[in-house]
This record gives structure tokens, C-alpha cells and sequence, in this order.
């Protein structure tokens, strides 16, 4: 999971109200400019056409497509031939039920490792993630990798809501009751929370029709999933424990936190007796009721396991996601779990893991081969033990990642001719965009791997449109951060 910087982080309400009051002036320029309402309909590959703010006013048009940047850091640029295998990539869709009172957005104010992340836009992620399905089906690839984070805090119903997307057919989105009923209503006074019936840029009735069911297209191709910290802990950040679990379930949500709760201030600090210790005398704040709802109930890393297995029909025999797959006669993807289980957002790869992903590249033979994963290999602990397996084995051709919300594709040289690393942004924060890959022949018997960007399906002020708007002007987790990367960590043409 990729940390966020707070909206407010100040002493008081005065230094929280100012901030706001930046925000919402930006947000109303931007509605003086169009809202971003009306988008034209541009959604599929970016080497067609891309989505840009082309006169800075915080509006997304359509611009021209962007190529394929030829990188040569790892071998010269020849010529392509024939494809082997053609495959995409959905990370960081964090389905979630906003409404959930597990969901804590007043946290932002506390700042790290305890921020909730307050989303303008979080009320529509399975619309999202249907409209980046649509576009992925229209790749028709042999294989959709889903490297994690798929939903937001652990929840049954949530796991409900991605798999329903997944599966194609009617999904409802609501919990509690069939209206709205969470953060984003219209009469919240909080001045640092987003209201699309009221506040610039304004969406009238977008919740409305966020909370109604809809027709997913589901995905057609085989689909292989990788757990993330999102999956498997409360917030993503730390185990379900029966304490959380009441308070997902339970009908009092926090609107205020206490100054001087006990709460952690690190995230080495963080575990679950910890959150237990500072549940004991109920939530540390002012709470207002809310409708409960059993749906909400926080699953286990086993029961996350289980619903994801079942549903895919992937994801290995032991504990952990590990598994492997063909990408057809030619290439073969790994995927390895590196998820925590108790508490932290980082990866950690496990001495047994080592083990099972050298035999797992043994068996690839002369295949040449993609390994997944939810963090990136580089930054989890025990992962340079398992990057230095990949080191010596001379048809590994990249190593694919989410969790950063960040697009980044660099080299990794070894004497075994290397291979890439690359991390994909998220479909929850801009650029909502899932990654196409190709693998192609070279003129010299070796390979390249093409990979480029997929705008999702929604546009206007549907669901998945609005969102990918609010997302392009979001004060936490928008442009400024430049998610996106440069165009040769998104369309790129991969030598090796």
C-alpha cells in the first residue's frame, strides 16, 4: 500500500479549515472550467489515445496516443517478430465499502501510519474496477494478473463486491440500508470531506446511483490473484482481531478522534494487541450511529485465501497465494506472496518461499518467465535473497509489482542478461488504468517485452468517469503526486 500524505495534519481547526479551504477553492476553479463532466468517451489503449489536461485547468481531453519509448538499458533495440503471449495486469482496485464504520477517514488528520487515505473518490471503486474489466476484454488476453490490494479492509462484503465484478452479472453495491449513509453526505459539516451533491465539482445524485445495482461484464479470461496488505489487514495496515471486527459491524462510526488517545505512532509500533489494548474501552472519540450491517464482518487471511481460490480457481495448495501458470507455450508467470499477515504495509519474503520459487524456476525450463507479486521484491524484506535467485536465471524477463500507486519500470542488470522491475499505478488513485503486456520475438532469437496502459471504460459523469476526474484532482493522492510516471515507465518497449 502506497502511504499517503494527510490533507490536514495541523495543531487545530483553524490550520484544518484553511487547508480546506485551498482545496474546495481549487475544486470550484475547476468547476467554473466544466467539472470534468461530459468527458468524451476515450477509454482503451494509450498508444491510441490518451487522456491529458491539455490547457492545465485540471480537466481531462483526449490527446494523442503515446508509442512505445524503446528501452535499450539492458540490450539493443532490434527488430520484433512473432507474439508469445499476450496479458494484462489489475493492482490496487481496493474495493471497498465506504460506509463500513471499520473505515476511519478522520484518521487523515493524525497522519502516518494510522491515516485512512480519505478518497473523494471512494464510493466508486467497483465501478472502476468493471470499467477497467471492459477494457482489459477488449485486449482479449491470455491471462489477467491481479497483483493486490484488490479490495479495501478485509471485509466479507467486500470481498462479495469484487468477486461479483469479477464473475460478470448484478452486482449491488450497498450496505446498511439502500441509501447513502457514509462520509460523503450532503449534510456533513466536516470541511476536509468531499461532497458531490454540494461541494465543486459538483456530481447531484452521484452517491444515489453509486449505491444502485448494476450489470458487470466480468472478466473472460483466466484471472490469477495476489493478495496485498489491503486484503488481509484492518485498514491494511494491522489483523483483524474480535474488537475490530465490532467495530466493522457495529453501528457507531468515529467522526472525531481523541488528541490524546494512546495511539501508535509508527508503523513497527503497530499490532494487533495494540489496537485491542486501545479498543478495550470502546473507540477512542465521538462516534454517531449508523446502520449496522453483518456483511461487514473481517475475514481471515485464510477465509481471504479461500474465497479467492474458489473463485478463480487458482492460487496454489499451501498456506500463502503462491502459484504458477503458463502464459502460453512459451512464457510462464510465478506469483509469490509476500503479504504480511500480522501487521506492517511492507512485503516480506519467507526462507520457505525461497525454496518453492527456486524449483518453480527449475521447472520453467527454457520457458521464459514473468514473476508477480503485491510489493515490490526490491523493498520487501528477504526479497534480495529472492531478486538474487532471479539474478541467475537467464529467461527472466521481468518482475511485476503494485501496492507503490506508482508507475516505475528500471533495469536490473545481472550477468545473466537481466531483467525489469516494474511497478504499475493503482486503479483506486489516478491514473485508474490497468497495464497490457506483450511478449514478442526479437530478430536475434531473443525477446522484448511491450507493455503500455489502458484508460478503463467509464466516462462522463458515470460512476467510473466521475472517479477517474475526482482522482485526477485529489489533493492527496492526484496529479501532483505523478503517479502516473514518465511515459517510459507506462509505453515502453522492454529489450533484453
Amino acid at each position: 500500500m502506497r502511504r499517503r500524505r494527510s490533507v490536514a495534519t495541523g495543531a487545530g481547526p483553524v490550520a484544518a479549515r484553511a487547508r480546506a479551504a485551498g482545496l474546495l477553492a481549487a475544486l470550484a476553479t475547476l468547476a467554473v472550467a466544466g467539472c470534468g463532466v461530459g468527458e468524451p468517451p476515450v477509454p482503451g489503449p494509450t498508444t491510441e489515445t490518451t487522456l491529458r489536461d491539455l490547457d492545465g485547468d485540471g480537466t481531462l481531453e483526449p490527446g494523442p496516443g503515446q508509442p512505445l519509448v524503446p528501452r535499450t538499458e539492458l540490450a539493443a533495440a532490434r527488430p520484433t517478430g512473432r507474439t508469445l503471449a499476450v496479458f494484462a495486469q489489475l493492482t490496487d482496485s481496493q474495493v471497498g465499502d465506504e460506509e463500513s464504520p471499520a473505515r476511519l477517514p478522520v484518521l487523515d488528520r493524525l497522519g502516518p501510519p494510522l491515516n485512512a487515505a480519505f478518497r473523494p473518490q471512494e464510493a466508486l471503486t467497483p465501478h472502476v474496477l468493471d470499467a477497467a474489466v471492459r477494457s482489459v476484454n477488449a485486449l482479449d488476453p491470455q491471462a489477467v494478473v491481479l497483483t493486490g490490494d484488490l479490495i479495501e479492509n478485509a471485509q466479507e462484503n467486500e470481498m462479495d463486491l469484487l468477486l461479483a465484478v469479477l464473475r460478470g452479472g448484478r452486482v449491488d453495491p450497498a450496505s446498511g440500508r439502500r441509501v447513502y449513509d457514509g462520509p460523503q453526505s450532503a449534510g456533513n459539516a466536516d470541511p476536509l470531506l468531499y461532497r458531490p451533491d454540494v461541494d465543486a465539482p459538483r456530481y447531484p445524485g452521484l452517491l444515489r446511483r453509486a449505491q444502485r445495482p448494476f450489470r458487470a461484464e466480468g472478466l473472460r479470461a483466466p484471472w490469477y490473484p495476489v493478495v496485498g496488505n489491503h486484503d488481509l489487514l484492518v485498514q491494511g495496515v494491522v489483523a483483524p482481531t474480535p474488537r475490530t471486527n465490532a467495530v466493522a459491524t457495529g453501528d457507531r462510526a468515529v467522526v472525531e478522534i481523541d488528541r490524546d488517545a494512546d495511539l501508535p505512532r509508527s508503523e513497527q509500533a503497530l499490532s494487533p494487541d495494540l489496537v485491542d489494548r486501545v479498543l478495550a474501552g470502546g473507540v477512542p472519540g465521538r462516534t454517531v450511529r449508523v446502520p449496522d450491517d453483518p456483511r461487514r464482518r473481517e475475514l481471515s487471511a485464510a477465509g481471504v485465501i479461500a474465497r479467492l481460490r474458489a473463485a478463480s480457481g487458482q492460487g496454489g495448495r499451501g498456506p500463502g497465494m503462491e502459484h504458477a501458470f503458463d502464459l502460453g507455450s512459451r512464457a510462464r508467470g510465478i506469483v509469490l506472496d509476500v503479504a504480511r499477515r500480522d501487521s506492517g504495509t511492507s512485503g516480506r519474503v519467507a526462507p520457505a518461499q525461497l525454496g518453492w520459487l527456486r524449483r518453480e524456476l527449475r521447472r520453467a525450463g527454457r520457458r521464459h518467465v514473468v514473476v508477480f507479486s503485491h510489493q515490490p521484491l526490491a523493498s520487501s524484506e528477504g526479497g534480495d535473497r529472492a531478486l538474487a535467485l532471479l539474478d541467475r536465471h537467464p529467461r527472466v524477463v521481468a518482475a511485476v509489482s503494485g501496492s507503490t500507486h506508482r508507475n516505475v519500470i528500471e533495469p536490473r542488470r545481472t550477468r545473466a542478461g537481466g531483467y525489469w522491475l516494474i511497478s504499475t499505478a493503482s486503479l483506486v488513485d489516478h491514473p485508474q488504468q490497468a497495464r497490457a503486456f506483450r511478449l514478442v520475438e526479437t530478430g536475434d532469437r531473443g525477446v522484448a517485452l511491450e507493455t503500455w496502459m489502458l484508460d478503463h471504460a467509464g466516462t462522463g459523469d458515470s460512476p467510473a468517469g466521475a472517479s477517474r476526474a475526482l482522482a485526477f484532482i485529489d489533493a492527496q493522492g492526484g496529479r501532483p503526486r505523478g503517479s502516473a510516471g514518465r511515459p517510459a515507465d507506462r509505453n515502453a518497449r522492454l529489450f533484453r
